[in-house]
């Protein structure tokens, strides 16, 4: 079982930046398969950014402002967060253990972390 701990949430102001930080805690956890999602109360989740098997991707409402990257010495994968706006609000999820379809979709993903808190204020 792989289990993963995201950090780095917090509360900024719109235009600011905030870096999340995905922990794998086994050998399974390989930084070339996570995902980032996030989720608001009442709203399903959806699909931010992905390193799916090897491959970046991002959702169209944060292409240029959000970039991945990757730590294979620390196990980790990271967020990097620019220019936010109130629209990002929301519970940030790291996801592994990348199974065959779509980056976009949950069910892509063998392992959840708790989710980290992103709060911009206008």
């Amino acid at each position: 079982q792989v289990q993963l701990m995201e950090s780095g949430g917090g509360s900024v102001q719109a235009g600011g930046s905030l870096r999340l930080s995905c922990v794998g805690s086994k050998y399974a956890f390989r930084v070339d398969c996570v995902g980032w999602f996030r989720q608001d109360p009442g709203k399903e989740r959806e699909a931010v950014a992905a390193i799916f098997h090897g491959s970046p991707y991002y959702a169209d409402s944060v292409k240029g402002r959000f970039t991945l990257s990757q730590d294979t010495a620390e196990n980790s994968v990271y967020l990097q967060m620019n220019n936010l706006k109130p629209e990002d609000n929301a519970t940030y999820y790291c996801a592994a253990g990348c199974r065959s379809g779509s980056w976009r979709v949950a069910g892509s993903y063998a392992y959840w972390g708790q989710g980290t808190q992103v709060t911009v204020s206008s």
